[in-house]
């Protein structure tokens, strides 16, 4: 064809039009089909042919569902798989039948035949072929060596002989690959099989658990040079692209293998000569690990085991020696060197990271175990809270130990050094290759590193670890409880200091949280432990008052730090009045009535808070709820503490930005009134529900006169339903003549207003709680009635009334239309 297209386009083009064609084939194929059926008279027979369009059409809708590379896979997969199996019931069935000769013979023609193939197929382009049937003849070779060592080695040890014979088929399988480079399975084959010379090998000589590390060790040595030298690294990436895995797996499983060894044996060890051995072999983990990450840019994670492996080779010989809590110190202790090694320079920043990292999980782990210990100890000392003010000494409770105290404030220092030198922290590498060529390496990974995250995260943790250390460091050790008290209260107020500091950096913003954090933790456990004594709560509690309220009025320190002084500097205060009025001899019930003097003041003073007054006015709510509930089951004395409440309420509420405070006043007003009701043997209801309904029309009252707009319902609604519905209810039960009588009374009264005023809400609750007395005041008379008459009449007049209704529907519809025209004009 004459065409100016290169051959290569032009070839394009004319697919692409075949498949147009094809597409546009299959379609008009089922068409006509189609038609066929639909069309097609009864009895009618479609010529010879005409079902192979149709069968065409079918198909032409959905693509095979296996391509041709697959299903050749699968079934020279199978095919390979089906002649192992062949093989391996030859060997162990049929091999007894045949002589030595025989045998030689069978096993040497058939291995050397499967092993020769590949390179026949290979020339031809059957590289699928010649896998499979590659893979066949490495298999037979395996069977080989069993049938070797089943007839003429029967008396060599079963481990040895494996070791050796597993050494030279991993030699026999990599020399193959190299005979036959296009061929992908003998390279990963010999990888796998050069994994198992070592380990059986130290079986063989009942080498122990450490011996066993050491060729498990050896091992993945082994496969790390395989990947680093740059001509087995080429040799393996040239065979297939997964072998890097099949190096990389099984190295990593053996490295596990031989660190967890070293640490069984570490914490099987009596003494520091028995941990001398596993330490070497946890050092010789350290070391491999350290050299992957050195040597492969993105193996960060090795780095990272192999610092854990440093700590377990450095702490190990030190732990049998250890007792108690100073384990965990000499763990730290080892830690530390990999973080000023992850600091140092011209040290790759993979190094660098998994060290930091690794010298960074040791520091937590050890510090939250430091800060637990603290946090029983401190718990325990504030069981004082139950034996308040007794005369006998408290018992002395176990300290955190020296230990813990210690490893705190080694963690702290730590985190304080790891936030003064950021700069010589490498940034967290992003996940992805390296860049640059890279033999053979193992799967790239970012892994942070908590140091890397800056000064403020770690400057945070200082804080935290210094500030539990020196506050627990003196219980358990019988200091005088003044003593106790005197040093947290400084740690304390040290804590305090340094959260209200005029910041030097943006960065040191977490770490002034975190101290503020300490310093109210340290404030209400030093506030909870002075109640052993009265002159120590009179003491502390002013003194951590005092301080709250100087942190509340400071300007330097931040609005969140400021508003805990203040929430503070309330509780501390309502903790002052709680404890005069128990020195005073006051039973607790009787606390209510001084205690409602804190709110009192907070709510006089507001509006000279500032930006303090919300979470000061919040505590003090919190301090006038405790208050109020105080003297529960007391219902004389409950009403009073109800009644001073709603003052406190009320008088704070004369302010507008406060006037929800009204609600509050009224709910705490009509409290105290129902109690004191209560307490009067007052059994009405109308006594309980009638004050509510004043005060609430009365409220309603003076909305409608601000807002002539006011519904009916929201200003009178409630409080006409707060008297009418309970007393409804009551009346339906009540034998009596009275109650019926008054509430009918009271809603006719209600009923003639609303229709007076034109309002709504008075006209329609008068009007419907008036026809249910009535209701109620007919009831007996219209039972007694209907039983005097027949069954039949009843159903009568139903049914009269039914037609009398439809026949007058019209007019009823228009009454209802003007019923509720008048009603909609009501407000």
């Amino acid at each position: 064809m004459d065409t100016p297209l290169p051959p290569a386009q032009e070839l394009a083009l004319i697919d692409r039009e075949l498949a147009q064609l094809d597409a546009r084939r299959g379609y008009l194929l089922a068409r006509r089909e189609w038609l066929l059926r639909s069309a097609a008279p009864a009895g009618w027979t479609a010529p010879a042919g005409w079902g192979a369009g149709a069968a065409a059409a079918r198909g032409a809708g959905r693509g095979p569902e296996a391509s041709a590379p697959s299903a050749q896979n699968v079934l020279l997969t199978l095919g390979a798989v089906l002649m192992a199996v062949a093989a391996l019931a030859f060997t162990l069935v049929s091999w007894g039948s045949l002589g030595i000769g025989g045998r030689a013979a069978v096993l040497a023609a058939v291995t050397a035949g499967a092993l020769a193939a590949p390179a026949l197929l290979v020339r031809r382009g059957l590289r699928s072929t010649a896998e499979s049937v590659a893979a066949v003849g490495l298999l037979l070779t395996v069977l080989d060596a069993y049938a070797l060592y089943a007839v003429a080695l029967t008396g060599a040890d079963g481990a040895a002989y494996a070791a050796w014979a597993a050494a030279a088929l991993a030699a026999l399988w990599a020399a193959y690959g190299a005979v036959l480079p296009r061929l992908a399975v003998p390279a990963p084959a010999a990888v796998l099989a050069v994994q198992l010379p070592l380990p059986l090998a130290a079986l063989a000589a009942d080498a122990g658990p450490v011996g066993f590390g050491w060729a498990l060790l050896a091992t993945a040595a082994l496969d790390g040079a395989l990947t680093a030298v740059p001509a087995c690294a080429g040799w393996l990436r040239a065979r297939a692209a997964w072998t890097a895995a099949a190096v990389w797996a099984p190295a990593g499983l053996l490295w596990a293998g031989a660190l967890s060894a070293a640490v069984v044996r570490l914490a099987a060890a009596g003494s520091a000569g028995a941990a001398a051995s596993p330490a070497l072999l946890a050092a010789g983990c350290a070391v491999l690990g350290v050299a992957v990450a050195w040597r492969f840019p993105s193996a960060a994670v090795a780095a990272s085991a192999g610092g854990l492996a440093a700590v377990a080779a450095l702490a190990g010989p030190v732990l049998p020696e250890a007792s108690g809590g100073w384990a965990a110190v000499a763990v730290l202790a080892a830690a530390l060197p990999l973080l000023g090694a992850a600091a140092a320079g011209g040290v790759p920043g993979a190094v660098r990271r998994g060290l930091g990292a690794a010298g960074a999980a040791v520091a937590a782990l050890v510090a939250l175990w430091g800060l637990a210990a603290a946090g029983r100890a401190v718990a325990g000392r504030l069981s004082v809270v139950r034996d308040a003010w007794e005369a006998t000494a408290p018992a002395d409770v176990h300290g955190p130990g020296a230990a813990a105290v210690v490893a705190l404030l080694l963690a702290a220092g730590t985190a304080w050094w790891a936030g003064r030198v950021p700069s010589r922290w490498p940034a967290p590498r992003p996940a992805g290759p390296a860049a640059g060529p890279m033999p053979a390496g193992p799967p790239p990974a970012a892994l942070p590193v908590a140091p890397a995250a800056g000064p403020a995260a770690v400057g945070a943790v200082a804080v935290v670890c210094a500030w539990a250390a020196l506050f627990a460091a003196p219980l358990g050790y019988g200091l005088p409880v003044a003593a106790v008290l005197g040093v947290q209260l400084g740690v304390t107020a040290a804590a305090a200091l340094l959260a209200v500091r005029p910041a030097a950096a943006p960065a040191d913003g977490p770490a002034r949280a975190a101290a503020a954090l300490c310093a109210a933790a340290g404030a209400v456990a030093v506030s909870l432990a002075a109640l052993d004594g009265r002159a120590a709560t009179f003491t502390v509690l002013g003194a951590v008052g005092a301080g709250s309220a100087a942190v509340a009025a400071g300007r330097t320190a931040p609005a969140a730090v400021r508003a805990g002084g203040a929430v503070l500097a309330v509780g501390a205060g309502g903790g002052l009045v709680a404890a005069a009025a128990a020195l005073a001899g006051l039973p607790a019930p009787r606390w209510s009535l001084p205690l409602l003097a804190v709110p009192a003041a907070v709510a006089a003073a507001g509006p000279r808070m500032g930006r303090v007054r919300v979470p000061a006015e919040a505590a003090a709510a919190a301090v006038g709820v405790v208050a109020v509930l105080l003297p529960a089951g007391r219902p004389g004395l409950w009403s009073a503490a109800c009644a001073l409440a709603g003052v406190v309420c009320a008088g704070a509420a004369v302010r507008p930005e406060r006037r929800r405070l009204g609600w509050a006043a009224a709910v705490l007003g009509v409290a105290a009134a129902w109690l004191r009701l209560w307490e009067s043997g007052v059994t009405a209801l109308e006594a309980y529900t009638l004050p509510v309904t004043a005060a609430a029309l009365a409220v309603g009252f003076m909305r409608r006169r601000r807002d002539p707009l006011a519904s009916s319902w929201t200003a009178y609604g409630p409080g006409l339903a707060a008297t009418l519905l309970p007393s409804l209810i009551a009346a339906w039960g009540d034998a009596h003549w009275l109650r019926p009588l008054l509430l009918g009374t009271g809603a006719l009264a209600v009923t003639l207003a609303g229709a007076r005023r034109r309002l709504q809400a008075p006209l329609l609750l008068g009007g419907a709680c008036l026809a249910a007395v009535a209701v109620h005041e007919l009831a007996p008379y219209v039972v007694q009635v209907a039983g005097l008459l027949p069954r039949w009449v009843l159903p009568a007049l139903a049914g009269l009334l039914l037609l009398a209704v439809g026949a007058t529907y019209e007019k009823r519809l228009r009454d209802a239309r003007r019923l509720r025209e008048a009603l909609g004009r009501l407000r």
